[in-house]
């Protein structure tokens, strides 16, 4: 078994840790933040880490109405700027925890006196050690280039925090069901899912569209097939994919629609028609087998009884079809070739 279909395969019980593991820490940063007063989060991250902080953007801002800033870490390396951090929670997200931009955010921030949170896989990283406080992934190690079980352990720490800092108790018991979701999935899907890595092993590239909780997951979902695959993918929000961008559509191409049944349903189920108009070849991501639209392939995911948790589920769609394709197209997904596991930007 490769290491990419292994890391994928350990989700469940990754996720099932990261809630015990990190719930005094996560009380502490909220007693912290809460204490200064602070007027938002600040988020320094990079690649798929960034996709997390898409993802906790979001709920932060549904569940506790925090204003959150996916932060410019270049403004501070590349362009030598001071920004006052001083009245935010920096959180510092990385799997490695060895992005240098992103440790010269934190770097500043804590000089400002910010509340300042590292989020990583690595205890003894340079991050967890300068950050005032280390939110662990726990995911072991990863050796596959593509992240897959760092991602979804930084988008739970980050949840865990956001449930804290909202006293919402119905959304913490949501992520604690979220590991056995997985393990559904994954043991589920896995025909189906393979039957579609074999009809489009061959596909120049295609879009991924979602739109609220589901963005995240239409660009993660991309990054994850055209780093492995070397397929030219896109991942779009829903709302913008109308102005413009769906141009780019030609007859047959292949579109996939994440949509959860919730608040954004019905621009998934708008943008769908536009697709049929163009005759795209559409696969409709959904936690709802009636909801599958006429004219589209159905993928059906778990229900995990929340909106907020959907993106745990439906991200496995995306990583398991691009493992999938890798072993139909003979490609080592665990090989560099131009893509080193650590990237880091200055």
């Amino acid at each position: 078994m490769i290491n990419l279909e292994r890391e994928i395969r350990e989700q469940p019980s990754v996720l099932s840790a990261v809630i015990e593991n990190n719930t005094a820490v996560a009380e502490q940063i909220v007693a912290a933040a809460k204490a200064k007063d602070v007027a938002g989060i600040y988020f320094a991250a990079r690649g798929t880490s960034d996709h997390a902080c898409i993802y906790a953007q979001y709920i932060f801002g549904i569940l506790a109405g925090l204003p959150c800033v996916l932060g410019t870490p270049s403004v501070f390396t590349k362009y030598g700027a001071h920004v006052d951090l001083s009245k935010y929670l920096v959180v510092g997200v990385s799997q490695s925890g060895k992005a240098e931009d992103v440790l010269e955010v934190l770097r500043s921030a804590k000089a400002d006196g910010a509340v300042t949170v590292a989020v990583t896989n690595e205890l003894s990283s340079p991050m967890a050690a300068e950050a005032e406080y280390h939110l662990y992934c726990g995911a072991g190690p990863e050796l596959s280039i593509a992240a897959t079980k760092t991602f979804t352990s930084q988008m739970m720490c980050l949840a865990l925090l956001a449930a804290k800092w909202s006293g919402n108790d119905e959304f913490l018991a949501n992520l604690g069901k979220v590991s056995a979701k997985a393990a559904e999935l994954i043991d589920g899907l896995d025909g189906q899912l393979q039957a579609i890595a074999e009809k489009y092993q061959n596909m120049p590239g295609a879009v991924l569209l979602g739109r609220g909780m589901s963005y995240c997951i239409a660009l993660e979902g991309a990054l994850k097939m055209l780093e492995t695959n070397k397929i030219k993918m896109k991942g779009y929000p829903i709302s913008d994919f109308h102005h413009g961008p769906i141009a780019q559509l030609h007859d047959g191409d292949p579109v996939f629609v994440i949509a959860p049944k919730g608040k954004t349903y019905d621009d998934a189920i708008e943008i769908t028609g536009k697709l049929k108009g163009v005759n795209a070849d559409i696969l409709f991501i959904t936690d709802d087998a009636d909801a599958v639209p006429e004219g589209t392939t159905g993928i059906v995911i778990p229900n995990t009884g929340c909106e907020l948790t959907t993106p745990f589920i439906s991200v496995l769609v995306f990583q398991i079809l691009a493992c999938k394709m890798t072993i139909i197209r003979g490609i080592d997904p665990d090989k560099a070739g131009v893509i080193n596991k650590i990237t880091i930007t200055k």
